[in-house]
């Protein structure tokens, strides 16, 4: 396979991968952004086994055996990705993702230790015995340190994000001690400083400097994530996101490899978009998120009712039914507890019903409802919703004050009106502004505070009727009752 072709397939493939995103970026498409992805990412696996044995024709060495340990590796992770993909829950796409993340940051380096060990063997143009180029390693020292914080920051994300283990690092409130800060600014000015020394340095002193940054940026990764709450968490699975695509299209300069390039690029530059879009939707500025942790500690609800104890109005799911069933306009506003229910699919055919007798519904989504960005948005898709029922929440804002009923299930902080009111952790945080609606039911198993850890005005407005219990059973029960 001459290196033209080989130029010119890794083209054919960054192609793919442009319009998988550009797919990706609406549902309807969605599915043939998938099909973009996997053929690009087709293409530039059997590339790469082609220049696999172009490169050990012309260094005269065995590629069977070298292949044999590449076909190894594909099955093996090929397997353990079908396998997870075909039994992960909805639920647990969140942990899912982070999970990948971390793999991508190990990998990077791993193949960035490879290529210190033994350059040669991965940069093209180096005789046996040499050491990397300057600009080679200051590549492989940043790919190598970004991939390093990518794994272990996404480790701790993982945990925070599953919410089932009781290690103290992965549980959702903020872990903070004194000068956090500061430790967090010597370890990165550290790992810098033996950065340079790795760069600059020749044999057993710059190896040993490669080794102690990647020590310190394993540390650092979870220095970084640790602080932050798990409200914060959808803005911390994008911004990983994006550091895994940056630490590949570092190891790929280091590399010549333009395909590692392109999509490095491609999924860092968009992770890093996905965070900003994040955070401008929580009213948070990238570095706060970064900085520091965000509401208080899950399950120790924040009252904003000065310690006197209010009681909320609560009702049966027939009561529900029958006030939705005499509405004309119903807004459906789906979270995380929506998502632990599996209620998806329940939710479709109420709102079928809702519609076969002449009522308008329509689904608002927020962009950091659930745990991961667009968390709703699958959920929906896979029950089959329409599409043109679905709404992000510019679009629908304005239509809540016009609408007879805004059934809420399992959201929370989204809707939370405690970010109007100053003063709170989450002042200014845009909000689907669902207490503009006529009449509000709110679905959830208790009264327990989100994920933020506040409590909510909306529950305890004259207007607000609380059905408490599990969101299929729950809604399953309305379908039924409905008239």
């Amino acid at each position: 396979m001459s290196m033209n072709l080989v130029v010119l397939l890794y083209l054919l493939a960054s192609v793919c991968f442009i319009q998988a995103l550009k797919g990706l970026s609406h549902p309807k498409t969605s599915i043939l952004g998938n099909a973009f992805g996997m053929s690009g990412m087709a293409i530039a696996v059997l590339t790469t086994i082609g220049l696999i044995f172009t490169l050990a024709q012309q260094m005269q060495v065995d590629a069977v055996q070298g292949l044999g340990w590449v076909l190894a590796g594909l099955v093996l992770g090929g397997g353990a990705g079908a396998v997870m993909a075909k039994r992960v829950e909805m639920t647990k796409m969140p942990e899912l993702v982070a999970f990948m993340h971390s793999m991508i940051g190990l990998a990077a380096v791993f193949i960035a230790v490879a290529a210190v060990v033994e350059p040669w063997a991965l940069i093209p143009g180096l005789s046996k015995g040499s050491e990397a180029p300057l600009g080679n390693k200051v590549e492989l020292f940043l790919g190598a340190a970004i991939g390093a914080i990518t794994f272990s920051g996404s480790v701790v994300a993982f945990g925070k994000l599953s919410g089932k283990y009781k290690f103290r690092l992965f549980q959702g409130a903020p872990v903070s001690f004194a000068g956090q800060h500061l430790l967090n600014l010597v370890l990165g000015l550290a790992t810098v400083a033996l950065g340079l020394v790795f760069t600059l340095g020749q044999g057993e002193t710059a190896f040993a400097a490669f080794l102690g940054l990647l020590a310190l940026a394993f540390v650092l990764g979870v220095l970084i994530i640790i602080p932050i709450g798990g409200a914060d968490m959808p803005v911390v699975v994008s911004m990983l996101n994006s550091y895994s695509g940056w630490a590949a299209a570092g190891i790929g300069f280091s590399l010549n490899n333009a395909m590692l390039i392109v999509a490095g690029s491609l999924v860092g530059s968009s992770g890093a978009i996905l965070s900003y879009i994040m955070c401008k939707a929580m009213n948070r500025s990238f570095f706060s998120v970064i900085l520091g942790g965000f509401g208080a500690d899950p399950g120790e609800g924040v009252s904003s009712s000065g310690g006197v104890q209010r009681t909320a109005k609560s009702g049966s799911a027939d009561d529900a039914a029958f006030i939705l069933g005499h509405a004309e306009t119903v807004v459906i506003v789906p979270g995380y507890g929506l998502a632990v229910a599996r209620a998806q699919h329940a939710v479709k055919e109420l709102a079928h019903k809702l519609t076969e007798k002449g009522i308008t519904v329509k689904y608002a989504i927020h962009p950091v409802a659930g745990r991961m960005p667009g968390h709703m948005n699958v959920l929906l898709a896979e029950a089959e919703v329409p599409y043109d029922q679905v709404f992000e929440m510019e679009d629908i804002n304005g239509e809540f004050g016009q609408a007879d009923v805004a059934i809420i299930l399992g959201a929370n902080d989204v809707v939370n009106p405690a970010a109007l009111q100053k003063g709170s952790p989450i002042y200014g945080m845009p909000i689907l502004e669902a207490y503009k609606a006529k009449t509000v039911i709110v679905n959830k198993r208790s009264m327990a505070a989100g994920y933020a850890g506040l409590d909510n005005e909306l529950f305890y407005l004259d207007k607000t009727m609380m059905v408490f219990g599990d969101a299929k059973k729950v809604v399953e029960e309305m379908t039924k009752a409905v008239e």
